[in-house]
């Protein structure tokens, strides 16, 4: 790992706080509207939809399982760089015991104390809640075979290519470290995990991707050619390149608007939650434009919001962006609080793995 200059700490910091958080805050603008046609939410809203927070599982600002998934990604990929240093490394295991975490808050009433594998991030009793989980989520985590990990050769769900694939990968790349192939396979490995069509798992390597481009400093542009290129050495590849190209299409088409967005899909699929997060992300005035626009439209909105929240988080930092929606958005404590551990383990790991404390927090072997 290359010495890390206070200013590149901070900056890396402020990108990483951006994409978790940008990721909920959009999660939450969508929360209240999935599954409402964009002519109900127009009507029930005004002609522009949805402009701020609306409720959502009763209270404004919620999120979704798609930003409890992301937070339990961060967690395994904590616990696979301690891992290593007793000489075990394996982030899919480590991500997939993460995974497994997450699918306990959604049948259990709060944290088992007799469970000394939770660490913090599992006794957040807040997380304990069904937020609409993909189902493709918890039958890859559920079941006499839970703990199998799922393969390229042999993927949980495999005829699944849910968004629920690609609505958790963000976090891949914000390894800024690693070779960008290296990301787009990890994020690959985890996503078969619970989703085993090619074109769910290729979705997230290339979303992981294009994050990574952009929290080293690339523009989101860069990023998306970086993916298409990684994708065409991919078997199966053509549904999610097609995705990204139309995303590229779509910005050249003209003024962006709900009905441009519609032309990509609805979301519910992993290549077309992509193309939307990714189109509202490239043609965005400004933070809170971009979130606007990839939620009002008829489909999955929180995963669409979510992903172009990351997108446009990791591209912009935390301080960009609404300060009105950073104030009420659900769990800012905790995302602001696992992203600040993210970057201390990528940076400071070596310094922190004789640490209890550190280790209480991110337990690993248990």
């Amino acid at each position: 790992m290359p010495l890390w200059s206070r200013a590149q700490q901070q900056e890396f910091r402020g990108r990483v706080r951006g994409c978790l958080l940008g990721g909920a805050i959009g999660d939450a603008l969508g929360a209240g509207i999935e599954f409402e046609p964009l002519e109900q939410i127009r009507a029930a809203h005004g002609p522009q939809g949805v402009t701020g927070f609306v409720p959502a599982y009763g209270r404004r600002g919620t999120v979704t399982d798609d930003t409890q998934m992301s937070l339990f990604t961060v967690d395994g990929l904590i616990r696979a760089h301690i891992s290593r240093d007793g000489g075990a490394w394996h982030p899919p295991s480590d991500v997939h015991r993460a995974y497994l975490r997450w699918h306990a808050t959604q049948h259990d009433w709060g944290p088992d104390e007799r469970r000394p594998d939770l660490g913090w991030l599992g006794r957040e009793e807040w997380l304990y809640a069904q937020r609409a989980p993909g189902q493709a989520c918890l039958s890859g985590l559920s079941g006499p075979d839970a703990d199998r990990l799922g393969t390229l050769d042999q993927p949980r769900n495999p005829h699944s290519k849910g968004s629920g694939t690609v609505m958790r990968a963000a976090p891949f790349g914000l390894l800024t470290a690693w070779d960008p192939a290296l990301v787009f396979q990890l994020a690959v490995e985890c996503s078969v995990l619970t989703h085993g069509h090619p074109t769910g798992y290729l979705a997230a390597g290339a979303f992981a991707v294009v994050i990574h481009a952009v929290a080293r400093g690339g523009t989101l542009e860069e990023g998306v050619h970086l993916a298409l290129a990684l994708l065409s050495e991919r078997p199966r590849h053509e549904e999610t390149t097609a995705a990204l190209r139309a995303a590229l299409d779509a910005v050249r088409a003209g003024a962006p608007s709900a009905e441009r967005v519609e032309e990509l899909g609805e979301g519910w699929v992993a290549e077309e939650a992509l193309a939307i997060g990714l189109y509202c992300a490239l043609v965005a005035e400004d933070v809170k434009s971009g979130l606007l626009l990839a939620v009002n439209h008829s489909g999955d909105s929180d995963s669409t919001g979510s992903i172009c929240g990351n997108l446009l988080g990791t591209l912009h930092g935390e301080t960009a962006l609404p300060p009105e929606l950073v104030a009420e958005v659900e769990g800012r404590g905790t995302l602001l609080q696992l992203a600040d551990d993210f970057v201390l383990e990528l940076v400071h790991g070596p310094e922190l793995h004789s640490a209890a404390h550190w280790t209480e927090r991110y337990p690993v072997g248990v």
